[in-house]
């Protein structure tokens, strides 16, 4: 998934799914070149997925999900789709994590200087690849 193409190539996106109390989501590091998505106080998104990941907090779930679809795309394609699908302001600093609706669809996105990963629930892959088209 760490491709960049010319156009979009969405496909499944495997990650780890943390769920703990928020000062261990606060405390914890993540190993470099994984990209760790803060969904909730609680909870984080981690892509690539962790072999084995660890937070300070023995109640603590950790689970390897499979339920997103995405991928890493231009920002110039993300940013043209953004500005004419998106009614709320897309972050301007990089890196920085948003999520919100899109063309309709519930989005996370991860905003890096030279590309975007774009994730939807699964069953809105199909919806995600008609909507971000230049």
């Amino acid at each position: 998934m760490t491709r960049l193409a010319a156009g979009p190539v969405f496909e499944r996106v495997l990650t780890t799914r943390i769920v703990a109390m928020p000062a261990a989501l606060d405390a914890a590091r993540w190993p470099a070149g994984h990209v760790a998505l803060r969904t909730a106080a609680d909870e984080v998104l981690i892509t690539p997925p962790l072999a084995d990941a660890r937070v300070a907090d023995e109640h603590a779930i950790v689970l390897a999900d499979g339920s997103f679809f995405g991928g890493w795309i231009a920002p110039a394609l993300a940013l043209a789709v953004l500005e004419r699908e998106c009614e709320w302001e897309v972050p301007h600093a990089r890196p920085a994590f948003a999520q919100g609706m899109v063309a309709g669809l519930p989005v996370k996105l991860w905003l890096e200087s030279e590309r975007v990963l774009v994730l939807v629930a699964a069953p809105f892959a199909h919806d995600l690849a008609e909507r971000f088209v230049a």
